[in-house]
């Protein structure tokens, strides 16, 4: 679940000011900036810059982005590549979008609306993908239906009920929080409104204020404290109510032990049970944002004189839907990756993951079946902020660390800071289980309903990576999967930096001990290292 940074610094703020917690923690030291041989980027990023960071090069730009501009500038120039079926597991993908229309996949093989599997793939009407969800979105957390089951001789059960209580009384703690300072800003901007005669003030009318009035200084200071985080009062009204709206669907349906999300009538807990869902790969709600923000960044439209540039320039995007508003079944994310292998595609982003799983053999199974069957999968490292080669994170493609694929890649993210700060803190990492780094923090792509919007996550690390999995296989076709990987993790530019981890300021490791590479993608050298096999 994101929050918007800002308000999360508010919130300190807002404790000095009106929740009595006290004063501020002090103010933790990074390491020197210790970045090899490379310089650091002494100004912010320019708007252009900003929404394309990703791929910008780290040598022209001090960027440590994926040198994608580079790529097609002195590399693919306009050649033209074989195309590449990406398929996306993910929440629904707006297919309908101005920068996704000409991208998205079609199956030729299936008449539309006709109520046939005409194509005899066991799907009906399967025209874009597939919908494992029905017109379901809201979901519960795994460890939440694990403890809903009633199941006490389940091996996880203890487990689950622990990190229920842990979360269940933080997200009650944040709403706390997040109530009382709407509360405290909803009446500073009501207060200011009534003096003004008109809520459009600015904060230079503010501070001009004259008062002996208790409540005008009030609405003063808070005013000027959401100024100082970039926001008006009416701004933050906005992302306070945007951001409570979240923490009460963590609380109501993702913690809600009585809530059942599932509408397909079909048996979690039969693999066989198929054929349930539908076609309809959209998404139900234009905040069912997740799937048309990755698939935007794979493959966005380029150069099209519209809002964002995806990485590769000839893929179809194959939308299945499978990642609800909670945690995604075992079961639908095993059917999918054997839907989109026997469908065609050639490569697999999954955005998404969980820390319990309790059909995770099916979905390692699927991820073999990938591998088995020539197709890479690219899968996001996710945000805990931990090392997941000690705290497990599914789906994976190893029991013990011994993997059943050689061709599934698992993506950490950065940021567009290079130096100490140049990994995401949110981003897990592991020696052993995480592979290679990518673009991932604030990154601008498609939103629904012709948006755009720049958000953050190893979710959106792992398409960078498998767009240049996408980009190497449609113009080196003749390489396998497993060479594919073997390319992309190579290519990588290697770096040593010393760079804080999980956001902590007092965890500092060399950035080579964070992933199995050691490197960060590269689509520039990724298509020079193709080319000589």
């Amino acid at each position: 679940m994101k929050f918007n940074t800002r308000l999360i610094a508010y919130l300190g703020f807002a404790g000095t000011l009106f929740l009595g917690c006290g004063g501020t923690a002090d103010i933790l030291s990074t390491p020197i900036e210790n970045i090899d041989t490379s310089p650091l980027k002494v100004t912010e990023l320019t708007d252009a810059e900003a929404k394309n960071w990703g791929h910008l090069d780290l040598l022209n730009d001090t960027i440590p982005g994926m040198s994608v501009d580079k790529a097609y500038a002195e590399i693919i120039k306009n050649k033209k590549g074989k195309k590449v079926i990406v398929a996306v597991i993910d929440s629904g993908i707006d297919i309908d979008h101005e920068d996704l229309d000409e991208v998205i996949w079609t199956n030729k093989g299936e008449i539309p609306n006709n109520g046939k599997d005409d194509d005899n793939n066991g799907y009906v009407d399967d025209i874009h993908g597939w919908n494992f969800l029905g017109d379901a979105y809201d979901e519960q957390l795994e460890y939440v239906r694990i403890l809903a089951s009633g199941d006490t001789s389940n091996p996880d059960f203890s487990t689950a009920k622990t990190q229920y209580d842990t979360d269940y009384q933080l997200w009650m703690g944040r709403k706390t929080q997040y109530d009382q300072i709407a509360q405290a800003v909803n009446g500073a901007h009501e207060t200011l409104t009534k003096h003004f005669g008109k809520s459009d003030y600015t904060i230079k009318e503010v501070n001009a204020i004259k008062t002996e009035d208790e409540a005008l200084l009030q609405a003063i200071q808070i005013a000027n404290g959401m100024n100082g985080n970039g926001l008006s009062l009416a701004e933050a009204k906005e992302e306070i109510n945007n951001a409570l709206e979240s923490i009460n669907e963590r609380l109501n349906f993702n913690l809600n032990k009585n809530f059942s999300g599932r509408k397909t009538g079909d048996n979690i807990n039969d693999l066989s049970d198929k054929g349930y869902g539908n076609g309809n790969v959209k998404p139900v709600k234009k905040s069912e944002s997740h799937g048309t923000h990755v698939a935007g960044i794979i493959a966005a439209e380029r150069n099209n004189g519209k809002g964002a540039n995806g990485v590769a320039n000839n893929v179809e995007i194959m939308s299945i839907r499978a990642v609800p508003n909670g945690d995604e079944y075992d079961k639908d994310v095993a059917l999918a990756i054997r839907y989109a292998v026997d469908n065609g595609a050639k490569v697999i982003n999954g955005s998404f993951g969980k820390s319990f799983s309790p059909h995770a053999e099916w979905v390692r199974d699927a991820i073999k079946y990938a591998s088995d069957n020539d197709v890479v999968f690219v899968h996001a490292a996710g945000n805990d902020s931990k090392n997941v080669d000690v705290e497990r994170n599914f789906p994976d493609d190893n029991v013990d660390f011994v993997e059943v694929s050689n061709t599934y890649i698992r993506v950490g993210s950065l940021t567009n800071k290079y130096g100490s700060k140049m990994v995401s803190g949110f981003s897990n990492y592991g020696k052993k289980n995480v592979d290679i780094f990518a673009p991932g923090s604030a990154i601008y792509s498609t939103f629904p309903e012709n948006d755009y919007e720049s958000i953050g996550g190893t979710s959106m690390a792992s398409p960078a990576v498998a767009g240049v999995v996408a980009l190497v296989r449609s113009y080196y076709p003749k390489l396998t999967a497993a060479q594919v990987k073997q390319v992309v993790l190579e290519s990588g530019l290697p770096l040593t930096t010393k760079v804080v981890v999980g956001g902590d300021a007092s965890n500092v490791k060399s950035f080579s001990d964070l992933s199995t590479s050691g490197r960060i993608a590269n689509a520039y050298n990724a298509l020079i290292m193709a080319s000589k096999l």
